[in-house]
């Protein structure tokens, strides 16, 4: 195969999946990794994809938000595993914070009814899925509601957050790595974000691994800012290891 067939192919690759990694394509094409560089290279100069943190991402991806349908079906089984691992942090008839993200949703629907939690959130999802519980004593922050997440944001939310101290927050992130930190594509709901990190004692990052080295328009935070990160296995060792250095406890599922 020659250089431009293979970069369109890693091209459509990259918009297929949202992203590739270096790695992989040198194991798919049986190439070197540095050729797969040189490709990314190549393709970024063209304006086509942005390198990322061991890999690429398309071009336009930085403001690319997913509807809340397509985010969850996407990764279905690792977000499943992610939220089932995180159970083992909720905290004994404490309080929490949930922020608003398919993941995140899944950890909600996965309560046990014997749970004897105060939450807050920002996520329509999410409060639906506790509005019913009998262990849960529910508090859902207002304003202005996203229609693409259903997550309320702006002032009324940030006040809320204001207002409040909670044991823990599970937080979500379109994108996570260690040089551009926690990003998303919008700046209103990096700003909750911000705000929900402030008010928890705890901050606990529920991520799959495809969004690893993303980055997206808005930061709300730095990697360091989170105690534990709960991914799946796709995360490699050294990724993993890179980011526990940095004083981030991480658990893959």
């Amino acid at each position: 195969m020659y250089a431009p067939e293979r970069q369109q192919e890693i091209l459509r690759l990259a918009r297929d999946g949202g992203r590739v990694d270096v790695l992989s394509l040198a194991e798919e094409f049986r190439v070197t990794a540095e050729t797969i560089r040189r490709d990314l290279k190549a393709l970024d100069r063209a304006g086509l994809v942005r390198r990322v943190h061991g890999g690429a991402i398309p071009a336009g991806r930085l403001d690319f938000e997913p509807d809340l349908a397509e985010r969850e079906g996407t990764a279905a089984d690792e977000k499943d595993r992610i939220a089932r691992a995180a159970l083992a942090e909720l905290p004994a008839e404490g309080s929490i914070v949930l922020d608003a993200g398919s993941t995140v949703a899944r950890l909600a629907a996965a309560l046990p009814l014997e749970s004897t939690l105060t939450v807050v959130t920002h996520g329509l999802p999410t409060a639906a899925r506790l509005a019913d519980h009998p262990g849960v004593q529910l508090h859902l922050i207002g304003g202005r509601v996203r229609q693409r997440t259903r997550a309320a944001v702006d002032a009324w939310a940030l006040r809320a957050y204001g207002e409040i101290r909670a044991d823990v927050v599970f937080l979500a992130a379109n994108g996570f790595s260690a040089d551009a930190g926690l990003t998303t594509p919008d700046l209103a709901e990096a700003a909750v974000k911000r705000a929900a990190i402030a008010a928890a004692r705890r901050v606990v990052l529920l991520a799959d691994s495809a969004k690893h080295g993303q980055e997206h328009f808005a930061r709300f935070g730095d990697l360091a800012d989170v105690d534990l990160l709960i991914t799946d296995t796709g995360l490699t060792d050294d990724d993993a290891a890179a980011i526990e250095r940095g004083g981030t406890e991480v658990v893959r599922a």
